[in-house]
This record gives structure tokens, C-alpha cells and sequence, in this order.
């Protein structure tokens, strides 16, 4: 699916709900996937964030225990496309409470067989895209009291000289300092914006609302993940899947993230 802006100067690319190019003057500014570094180029984190295994793969909840890999089970789930336009798109992802879903990790990268979820939950995403930028938001509507963390994970293409900088209102940092930073992702804590500034092409602001963190991670020079997240889940304060990581749904909550690439 290609969406257009109204200028003709913005072009996304979507495949079955994942981004996979957004082109701004013919500048490509996401990770293509066969390039080093991820074999994708967004997912999202849902219902957890980070890893599950210290915990034999086990989440607790009000109606008792679930199985979980790394980051959750929403990405073995497949997005409908549910409304679309010129410069548009809508798609949804709906889980029945209790249901096994295959995991796509296992057997080579997890013993779990199968993942569930003790709530039912439909996960809505919008693309909106304008002259000036690209938004996405996130709608989860579940029953009042469920707990959950939320993570987008887009990956943004980059020089390959490992000149990029990452900057907040109070922060700056270096690709080579995320790069050290390993499988754990560097945090940028209480954060709604993150500027990506590049040598030469567009740099990229990330504006998110509903998140207030992020994440950033990589293991190469030619791409980026910075993920808007709800919780850290690498902290040293909480314990993995502590319940103090975890949102309390209101019953339907909305998140977003505006991309904007600028000169």
C-alpha cells in the first residue's frame, strides 16, 4: 500500500500494517529490510516489553498467569486493513482472551511453544500522513484494569559513518554510545521528543504522546531503532515484569508518534 501526501513530496510505503519506506523528496529515511542490522522495519511491544525468559516466560495478572515471549505476542498476530484513502490508513490486530498463538521464536529461540494472554484486546493503528510529516497512532481498547506496556519499534536508515546524534532537551548521545549499550537499549527516560541530527539529509524529530520514554538500540552504523516505549524494562530499580512497569487500562487508550523529517 503507498500513501501520498498532498504535495507530492511525501511518500510511506506500508506492508500488512509495517512500515516499510517513507520517502521524503525521494530521500528514504527507514531501515530497508536485507540490510544489516534487523530483518524488519517496525513492530510494535505488546502487551511487554523486553524479555521474559528469567521469569520461564511467565507474566502475572489479575486473572492469573500468562506465557509471553520477548516484547509479547501482538507481532504473531496479523493486521487487517479496516479503512484507507490517498493519505491514509487504518489497521487492526484483535486477540481473544486465553487463545494460544504460535510462537514464531520457537524452537530455535525459545522454548515456548505457544504464547496466550489472559484478556481479550483489539489494537487499532493509523497512519495519517501530511506535507510535513507522518503520524501514527495507537489505539488499545481492552477491558478497564488490564495491565500492559507498550513499545513502538520503527528503525530509521543512517550514513553508515556512525556520525549521528540523538538529542532531548537535556541529553545528547552518541550512536557509538548506543551501539555500546548492547541488547539492553540505551534508555532516554521522561521524554515526549527525541531530535536524530545527521551530517547531511534530513534530520528526524520523533514527537510522541502517551509514551514519556524511550528507547534506543542498534548493533550497526546503517540504521536506528528509537521506540517510543511506556516503560524501560531493563531498569535496576524494578525487578523484570514488575507490576510498577505496567500501564492500568482505562478501557480504550490512545498513543502517538509524529515522524518529521526536516532539513
Amino acid at each position: 500500500m503507498i500513501l501520498t501526501s498532498t504535495d507530492k513530496n511525501s511518500v510511506v510505503k506500508i506492508d500488512k500494517g509495517e512500515l516499510i519506506s517513507f520517502l521524503k523528496n525521494d530521500k528514504e529515511l527507514i531501515h530497508q529490510k536485507g540490510q544489516p542490522g534487523w530483518r524488519n522495519s517496525d513492530t510494535e511491544m505488546f502487551p511487554v516489553i523486553g524479555p521474559t525468559e528469567a521469569n520461564d516466560f511467565m507474566v502475572s495478572t489479575p486473572k492469573g498467569d500468562a506465557i509471553q515471549d520477548q516484547h509479547g505476542l501482538l507481532r504473531e498476530l496479523t493486521y487487517r486493513l479496516k479503512e484507507n484513502g490517498a493519505d491514509f490508513a487504518v489497521f487492526q490486530k484483535e486477540y481473544t482472551a486465553n487463545s494460544f498463538l504460535k510462537n514464531s521464536k520457537f524452537p530455535e529461540n525459545s522454548s515456548k511453544e505457544k504464547l496466550f494472554w489472559t484478556y481479550h484486546f483489539s489494537f487499532k493503528k493509523t497512519y495519517e500522513l501530511s506535507n510535513h510529516s507522518l503520524k501514527i497512532t495507537f489505539e488499545v481498547e481492552a477491558e478497564k484494569g488490564m495491565p500492559y506496556m507498550l513499545g513502538y519499534h520503527p528503525a530509521f536508515k543512517l550514513s553508515g559513518n556512525k556520525t549521528e546524534i540523538c538529542k532531548t532537551k537535556t541529553e545528547e548521545v552518541s550512536l557509538q554510545k548506543i551501539i555500546d549499550g548492547g541488547s539492553t537499549a540505551y534508555p532516554i527516560l521522561n521524554a515526549d521528543e527525541i531530535i536524530l541530527k545527521k551530517e547531511s539529509g534530513y534530520n528526524i524529530s520523533v514527537k510522541t504522546k502517551g509514551f514519556h520514554n524511550f528507547m534506543l538500540w542498534t548493533e550497526v552504523p546503517n540504521m536506528l531503532c528509537i521506540e517510543p516505549i511506556t516503560a524501560y524494562p531493563y531498569s535496576e530499580a524494578e525487578p523484570p515484569l514488575s507490576e510498577k512497569l505496567f500501564n492500568i487500562s482505562n478501557g480504550k487508550d490512545l498513543f502517538e508518534v509524529v515522524i518529521v523529517p526536516f532539513i
